[in-house]
């Protein structure tokens, strides 16, 4: 399998990531356990055992100062960690582009957005010349611009749709399945070529409790069998691994399709054999 939405973080901001979900608020309706609270080395063994073989190191900053160290990790990670490519991250701040560009050019095969915990607008003058290069470079950039589990300033449909048509080659992957604006997102699918859907945690019980997938919008999933790609979040998940993937066996749309979701559409993206 080919996983693109893994986290793997320094461990100082890991840690942190882990505290936050340790205080989901009861609001949420259900508790966020860490199913893999495992040191690196044991993360990476329990990957390998899964049979993921290629993976990401997604990594987001909440704030400025931050894109630049998390980015020159993760790209390290990347090249010393077998299975794992090149990834990086960005922020909305001066020299931004100048980073972007430094990892590009040292092989970044893809990037993490994360709107709603940054809380920045994507369509933010900063990034545009961002967007552009990731665009021209054609390295996918996974996006968390949905509005689950919290809605944020500038999650949903409306801010990212308006960069991709400033954009419209940028490749895409929105995460969550776009989750909990499924059609809206679908639509976008649809309407760009190079924009997929991950599907980290949809269809699985837990997210099903808050916010199912419209059974209905399960056939256009078949129809864009080649842009939907697998996300599990790992090691930050309330399952097991194998839950993720059951939930797709479970949407019973063909051998076929889900090789592509499993292996194929990923590999494809991440230009990873």
């Amino acid at each position: 399998m080919v996983d693109i939405h893994v986290h793997f973080m320094p461990d100082n901001v890991l840690r942190k990531v882990w505290d936050y979900f340790d205080k989901v608020p009861p609001t949420v309706g259900m508790q966020w356990p860490i199913e893999y609270r495992q040191d690196e080395s044991v993360r990476l063994a329990t990957l390998s055992a899964l049979g993921v073989t290629g993976f990401t190191a997604l990594t987001y900053a909440h704030r400025a100062g931050m894109g630049q160290w998390l980015s020159d990790w993760a790209m390290d990670f990347g090249a010393r960690t077998p299975g794992c490519v090149p990834s990086a991250t960005f922020y909305p701040e001066p020299g931004v582009d100048e980073y972007v560009r430094t990892a590009l050019d040292r092989g970044a095969a893809v990037f993490k957005s994360h709107v709603q915990v940054g809380a920045y607008d994507p369509r933010d003058e900063l990034l545009d010349p961002v967007w552009g290069m990731i665009a021209d470079a054609g390295v996918p950039v996974v996006c968390h611009c949905g509005s689950g589990p919290f809605p944020g300033t500038f999650t949903g449909p409306g801010p990212i749709a308006e960069v991709l048509r400033r954009h419209p080659d940028l490749t895409l992957v929105i995460a969550h399945a776009g989750s909990p604006e499924y059609g809206e997102f679908l639509d976008l699918v649809e309407q760009y070529p190079r924009v997929h859907l991950d599907t980290t945690m949809a269809f699985t019980p837990y997210l099903n409790a808050l916010a199912p997938f419209p059974v209905d919008l399960v056939p256009r999933l078949a129809d864009l069998g080649d842009r939907v790609v697998l996300g599990s979040d790992f090691p930050n998940i309330p399952h097991p691994f194998s839950v993720q993937i059951q939930s797709l066996v479970e949407l019973d749309l063909g051998d076929d399709w889900l090789r592509a979701v499993l292996h194929h559409n990923g590999s494809h993206l991440l230009r990873h054999p």
